[in-house]
Formats: C-alpha cells, structure tokens, sequence
C-alpha cells in the first residue's frame, strides 16, 4: 500500500518494534535501522488499518527523510489549493439504477448532497459497530502477519471475534511484549466495547 502521510504507522523487525510515529520519522528510522540491519526482514504496518505499507528507502538516510518531508508537504498544499479540493472532496463514480439518479434529483441539494447526509446518517447511526468491525479488520490483517504461526493465534482470533476480551488478552499473554501492545493499541476500540 502506498503510505498516507496523515497516518501514523510502525515498522517491525521480527516481533520487536522498532519505530512508530508520522511517517517522515518511522522512514527515517527505519532507513537507520537497515543501515546496520541490512539483512533484517521490517515491515511497517497502517497504524489504523494494519495494511502493510512500502516504503521507498533508496538512497542515504537525509534523502529518504527529504523524500517523505517532500511527499507530507505536497499533501499538506493539496489540502490548502482553492476550491472544493480544500474541503478533501474527491471525484469518483457512483454507479446507480435510473430510479435511484430520479430520486435524488429531487432532493434539495442535489445528488451529492443528498448522498453525504444519507452517509452521514448511516455513520451516525451504525458508529460503534463499525468501529469494533474495523478494529477487528485490523487487529486480523497485523496478527495474520506478524503472530500466524505463534501458539494460541487461532483460539486468540475466536475470542476476538466472540468480543471475549478477557480469553483475548488471556491467548496473546505469552506472545512477544511489542506485539501485544501493537495488537492492543490497534484493538483498542474494539477492546474498549466488548465484554
């Protein structure tokens, strides 16, 4: 995945953290890191998503540090340009049956008004299962990963899906202390709503 600047993420090698923050800084110490490291296998997971993200480390450790300060600047002058850009609005296709383009002509506002409050309202009304859902999409998406192949993954994922946190933290309990807390700082809406 292409790294978002306004996330955080944080790389592993192995089951040891060994950055985490903006992306400019988990970069550079990661270029670091591999400078000494070399034949150390990292990845760098989405903070929110767990998607692994690549990262380009050619170069010395100031040219990765300038490309991702370059890449953070260019995003932020997006953000700030004239026009509805400024706003974060994004032009993509919506594919919908005759009747449904009918329909929301009439509303007031028109089709993308429309549209955003009925996103809006399903948001509003659907917040804390959606955010327990993506909290377990990401907790599985970095423990497919990283603990696969550790004991009790399977019996830890059940308990996940089941909303048991205390069998939860119970079958991560022996499995690395960085891994644990990833898994738990991910996980932590997802924890923070269940039994």
């Amino acid at each position: 995945m292409e790294p978002r600047v306004d996330r955080t993420c944080t790389a592993f090698a192995g089951s040891k953290m060994i950055a985490s923050g903006d992306l400019v800084a988990v970069a550079t110490k990661v270029k670091k890191y591999l400078k000494d490291n070399g034949k150390d296998n990292v990845l760098i997971f989405d903070d929110v998503t767990s998607v692994q993200v690549e990262l380009d480390l050619r170069g010395t450790v100031e040219a990765v540090s300038r490309r991702y300060e370059a890449l953070a600047e260019e995003t932020e002058e997006k953000k700030s340009g004239p026009g509805r850009p400024k706003l974060g609005v994004v032009s993509k296709e919506v594919t919908l049956l005759p009747q449904h383009w009918e329909w929301l002509a009439l509303q007031p506002g028109g089709a993308s008004v429309t549209l955003r409050k009925l996103i809006e309202d399903a948001k509003k009304k659907n917040f804390a299962k959606d955010q327990i859902r993506q909290a377990q999409d990401a907790v599985y998406k970095f423990m497919h990963a990283m603990a696969g192949d550790f004991p009790n993954y399977e019996e830890a994922l059940r308990a996940m899906y089941a909303n048991d946190t205390k069998k939860f933290k119970k079958m991560i309990g022996d499995w690395p202390k960085d891994i644990q807390e990833h898994i738990l700082k991910v996980g932590r809406e997802l924890l923070a709503n269940t039994k």
